[in-house]
């Protein structure tokens, strides 16, 4: 089992989650994060970091999500790994309450 990130991170990207990952399979994308799901250990140590509530374990996905477990996997491969904790973007705040990210998503 893997953790995922979903809409929620998109424009917000707090990176909190990184920095507590013992296996660093968190990876950056322009404006969201992605865990690899190959590299992900199911140590559950990301889920309470998020501010956001963004990450889930692959099994309590939110309905109408799920494209997100996929999502993941995807970017994973690309994007480079992030292991340090960074500072959000400055408008993150007033991205945290909006709902229908995906088509803000920066690949």
């Amino acid at each position: 089992m893997t953790y995922v990130v979903t809409e929620s991170c998109i424009k917000c990207k707090y990176t909190d989650c990184v920095e507590v990952c013992p296996v660093d399979c968190f990876h950056e994308g322009p404006n969201f994060l992605v865990i690899d799901p190959e590299e992900c250990i199911d140590c559950s140590l990301c889920e309470p970091e998020c501010p956001v509530d963004a990450i889930y374990a692959e099994d309590e996905i939110p309905a109408g999500q799920e494209q997100f477990l996929e999502l993941n996997a995807e970017l994973s491969s690309s994007w480079p790994v992030i292991t340090e904790k960074k500072p959000a973007p400055e408008d993150a705040a007033d991205w945290e309450a909006t709902s229908d990210k995906l088509q803000y998503l920066e690949r």
